[in-house]
């Protein structure tokens, strides 16, 4: 059994970043601290929880959940495109998929998982419709989807939108960019709405106050807890956000109620 923390590594667990409290690892440890919750609670009625990490790249989230307590009481899969060839500890996952959230991961039966998290994926994506309406039926009725991605102030987001592409069709038509979405918090959450039948439960920022000659605050505690709170209080001025929803037990009357508020 790994001994943690790990001397060196972000939150002792996380060797991509060196700075203690890393604030671009923070949301790994906050999703990795509400999945904790969850296996509590399924541990005490007897049961596993099941998570499903998409786009898990090289297996970040499941580090940060191994070192948590009731890590025994989760199961975990994973999804990418393919395998990271680094991927962490590919033994701990019950289960990995390759394939693409876009063609609706159909090997994977409706209502599997109680916790999905999709992390810093949709942005990358050329359309949402599929990605969104995948994530919400792969989870489980009164299961949570995590689900953060990056963000600017609303007038940002519409020039990242609508400017910065057709700056690039004009001057430097060759170049692609990783981000083909730009989300201000209420898009994102309006998109969300537009393509899922999810109830919100929270949102919350990361690093509004981030980076450069700050870096070296990112060993102590109490800045991470102060960017933590600031996060909580503005999520829209944050780069980054993650919101956490949950799936009705009863979709069918989440859907009435959907309809009656877009006729309203």
């Amino acid at each position: 059994m790994p001994q943690f923390p790990k001397p060196g590594h972000a939150y002792g667990v996380d060797p991509h970043r060196r700075e203690r409290y890393s604030l671009r690892q923070a949301r790994y440890d906050a999703s990795a601290e509400n999945i904790e919750e969850w296996a509590a609670s399924a541990a005490r009625e007897g049961k596993r929880l099941r998570v499903l990490d998409v786009a898990c790249g090289p297996g970040l989230l499941l580090r940060h959940l191994e070192a948590r307590p009731h890590f025994a009481a989760m199961t975990i899969s994973g999804t990418d495109l393919t395998q990271h060839p680094v991927l962490y500890r590919r033994d701990l996952y019950r289960e990995f998929f390759a394939g693409d959230v876009m063609q609706g991961y159909p090997e994977i039966p409706s209502g599997s998982y109680d916790v999905v998290v999709c992390e810093q994926l949709l942005e990358h994506l050329p359309k949402l419709d599929a990605a969104m309406s995948t994530l919400e039926r792969v989870l489980a009725p009164g299961g949570h989807l995590i689900v953060g991605v990056p963000i600017f102030l609303p007038p940002l987001a519409a020039g990242r939108t609508h400017l910065v592409p057709l700056f690039d069709r004009m001057f430097q038509p060759t170049r692609s960019r990783g981000h083909l979405q730009a989300f201000s918090l209420a898009s994102f959450l309006r998109e969300m709405r537009r393509h899922t039948q999810l109830r919100l439960v929270k949102t919350r920022g990361f690093r509004v106050i981030s980076g450069g000659v700050l870096r070296p605050l990112e060993n102590h505690r109490w800045w991470w807890k102060l960017n933590r709170r600031l996060g909580e209080l503005m999520p829209s001025a944050c780069v980054e956000v993650q919101a956490i929803f949950q799936k009705p037990l009863d979709m069918r009357t989440a859907a009435s109620v959907t309809r009656q508020a877009a006729t309203a």
